[in-house]
């Protein structure tokens, strides 16, 4: 049984940065494709980023924290990162990290519906 456990959430203070861990279990890490979502209170799960299996590839970002959130990936530690520099009110969320099998194909993963695991969340509030 594949499981994502992400880590690193909690409480910070605007312009601070934080890095979120996402370890993975149970199944094959290299063979995923990884991606980081968020959810904010009262609004739809919006995709942030993914990365290619190969680690060698990324999506764009999300406009609102291109430049400051960065994507990686540990194949040897079977863990996904996202670094987070600078962070703002808006930024406050639960966030999550997928995983999706690539079969194949060239698409980028940028949709719920593309990624087969997922992890419970972590959340992430930032004060002003």
């Amino acid at each position: 049984q594949v499981r994502l456990v992400e880590s690193g959430g909690g409480l910070v203070r605007t312009g601070d940065s934080m890095r979120l861990s996402c370890v993975v279990s149970g199944g094959t890490f290299i063979r995923y494709d990884m991606g980081w979502f968020r959810q904010a209170p009262g609004k739809e799960r919006e995709f942030i980023v993914s990365m290619r299996w190969s680690g060698g590839r990324t999506t764009d970002y999300l406009p609102s924290v291109a430049g400051r959130f960065t994507i990686s990936r540990d194949n040897t530690k079977n863990t996904a990162y996202l670094q987070m520099n600078n962070l703002n009110p808006d930024d406050t969320a639960v966030y999550y990290c997928a995983a999706g099998i690539r079969f194949g194909g060239d698409n980028d993963y940028t949709k719920e519906t593309e990624f087969h695991y997922w992890g419970q969340g972590t959340q992430v509030t930032v004060s002003s």
